[in-house]
């Protein structure tokens, strides 16, 4: 045994680590003296077991000047020889020498920058957001298929920045993007009727949003599992999502408005008529002046404007057999959405409302009042005949089976249409069998 490896021993210096410290101090004696041996000098570790174990007394150049550099107060004979065949003083190792805090400061100034280049340029992250806004604010005017490639491309997209960025201010940016995809690919699983899908991606947003502590974000992931509890026949639950999502800090206006409409529809589906009412009015108080940057600021599917309260109202109305509050609420919705530039009217929407005034009139047996609703709705392309859409007007089609229709041609004229319509409707393509958000 050596000198040499009594000090790696009591330092716990693997090969690795010696050959790697080995390494620096050659790099200092190069900046110090231009000798040319000494760049890039290392140790073999079949050199270096033959240094521990004695079998070199006089190791060739530029090793004596290294290791000398390494070990302070230790010559190279030294260091090769066994300790106890010297007087030299042997290193207290627990006092940093000036070799060994040049290694501190290189190994923290090696680390910091290994850390700085774990980032991502802004620019790229600023397209990211982007894209992400454009396709929340497209949504209504952009077929849920479609939606559904692009928010998973751009989640994937929010996913790698995050694997490959440590800066903290960048993280906190890539995790909202991710909840905002995932949310926005929850809503296109959602319109797809593909629900058990819908609500992994809604718990993942909400995940997102508790990383960083994101509470709009959190409130619209609850709201999208709220929607998918009275989907599946579970309204008491959905009325507990709803209160979990309210109790969110930093919520807008048009989140309390969302919230409110869909607490609605939940006691809507539990024949809860008065909560419903109480819940329907807080969905129309005039606005207070709260915003939140996702509702309000980004809109679009995370908004909730006028005339998407109006349709979720109406549907509410109907789920309590109130064909005057459901027709009153279709109305509006429509008249809201009319006034709009065509191509800025929201496809689901519009048609939704159309076939929530159909419904409302067959309440009061208007047949010629609901076919005339339905005209609009028959031509739309079937990429766009999405789960909410299929849901209500088959919700129509049931309500043709009533006593009162019985025999009635036009009835039957209009209930085969309203099969062929959903014939070829995603959902069915798609395999799915969701439950029906409007029951009879």
């Amino acid at each position: 045994m050596t000198l040499l490896r009594h000090l790696v021993d009591e330092q716990s210096w693997t090969y690795e680590d010696f050959n790697q410290r080995y390494k620096r101090a050659a790099a200092e004696l190069y900046d110090e003296t231009g000798d040319p041996v000494l760049r890039s000098a290392e140790v073999p570790e079949v050199t270096y077991r033959r240094w521990t174990s004695g079998k070199v007394q006089s190791p060739a150049r530029p090793a004596p000047q290294v290791l000398e550099r390494m070990f302070p107060g230790c010559s190279a004979r030294q260091l090769l020889a066994p300790p106890g065949n010297t007087a030299a003083p042997v290193p207290d190792q627990r006092t940093p020498n000036e070799s060994e805090i040049l290694m501190t400061a290189r190994d923290a100034a090696a680390h910091a920058g290994a850390a700085a280049s774990q980032a991502v340029p802004d620019i790229s992250m600023d397209q990211l957001e982007e894209d992400i806004i454009i396709l929340a604010q497209t949504y209504g005017r952009t077929p849920p298929f479609e939606v559904y490639h692009r928010a998973k491309e751009l989640l994937a997209v929010a996913q790698d920045i995050l694997e490959r960025t440590q800066k903290p201010r960048q993280r906190q940016r890539a995790y909202l993007n991710a909840g905002q995809a995932a949310a926005v690919l929850a809503t296109a699983c959602f319109d797809l009727g593909a629900l058990g899908p819908a609500a992994q991606l809604a718990r993942t947003a909400a995940l997102y949003g508790q990383v960083i502590e994101h509470g709009p974000l959190q409130a619209f992931a609850q709201g999208t599992l709220a929607l998918r509890a009275y989907w599946q026949g579970r309204p008491s639950e959905a009325v507990r999502l709803v209160r979990a999502a309210q109790q969110f800090q930093g919520l807008g206006d048009t989140a309390v408005t969302r919230l409110a409409v869909i607490e609605a529809r939940a006691y809507g589906h539990l024949g809860n008529g008065p909560a419903a009412d109480t819940a329907i009015r807080r969905s129309l108080e005039p606005a207070t002046g709260r915003r939140d940057d996702l509702h309000d600021d980004i809109g679009g599917e995370f908004g909730f404007p006028e005339d998407r309260v109006a349709m979720s109202n109406a549907t509410t109305y109907l789920l309590l057999r109130n064909a005057d509050g459901a027709e009153e609420a279709a109305d509006r919705a429509l008249a809201l959405l009319s006034a709009k530039p065509a191509e800025q009217r929201p496809v689901a929407i519009t048609s939704q409302a159309g076939i929530d005034l159909a419904q409302a009139r067959l309440l009061r047996r208007e047949l010629d009042g609901a076919a005339a609703a339905l005209e609009p709705v028959f031509p739309v392309p079937a990429e766009w005949r999405g789960a909410g859409i299929v849901e209500r007007i088959s919700a129509v089609r049931s309500e043709l089976t009533h006593p009162d229709f019985q025999g009635s041609s036009q009835a039957a004229s209009l209930g085969d249409q309203i099969e062929h319509f959903c014939r070829i409707a995603v959902p069915q393509r798609l395999g799915g069998t969701a439950r029906l958000a409007i029951e009879g």
